[in-house]
């Protein structure tokens, strides 16, 4: 990936966590994930930010069709957002966000955590993680 490349998809991702960190201060926590999911999309269209709900990917094997993913939310058809409300991220969320890089072809993916009263995300790329930048506060 060029460095320019990069800034961009850095750019997207942080205007993106602004709006979820909006919408995590703003309901709070305990709500299923399609509240969530709906309150984010909602908060992107506020901000400007073309997002689509359950984008259709599809999954081939050897130039074959073998199934379909529905991404969370895409925005601006460059980043994957995937939404869960869990005790914790566990390894599989992860491995979910790298399979959809995979069967995508695109290079970057939040996934984000709406369970707690702190939202809590990680940014992968190509399949490597970002070096978490220092934690914005979600509380007002």
């Amino acid at each position: 990936m060029k460095p320019e490349d990069l800034k961009v998809l850095e750019s997207i991702t942080e205007r993106i966590l602004g709006a979820a960190f909006e919408v995590s201060n703003t309901i709070g926590a305990g709500f299923l994930e399609k509240v969530y999911v709906r309150a984010l999309l909602r908060e992107l269209t506020l901000r400007g930010i073309p997002a689509v709900h359950h984008a259709p990917f599809e999954v081939t094997y050897k130039g074959f069709s073998v199934g379909q993913y529905f991404a969370d939310i895409l925005v601006q058809d460059l980043v994957l957002v995937e939404l869960k409300c869990a005790d914790r991220f566990a390894p599989e969320h992860t491995a979910q966000c790298l399979n959809y890089l995979r069967a995508s072809g695109l290079n970057a993916c939040l996934l984000m955590n709406f369970q707690k009263p702190k939202l809590d995300w990680k940014r992968i790329v190509n399949g490597f993680q970002f070096p978490e930048a220092p934690a914005l506060s979600s509380q007002p």
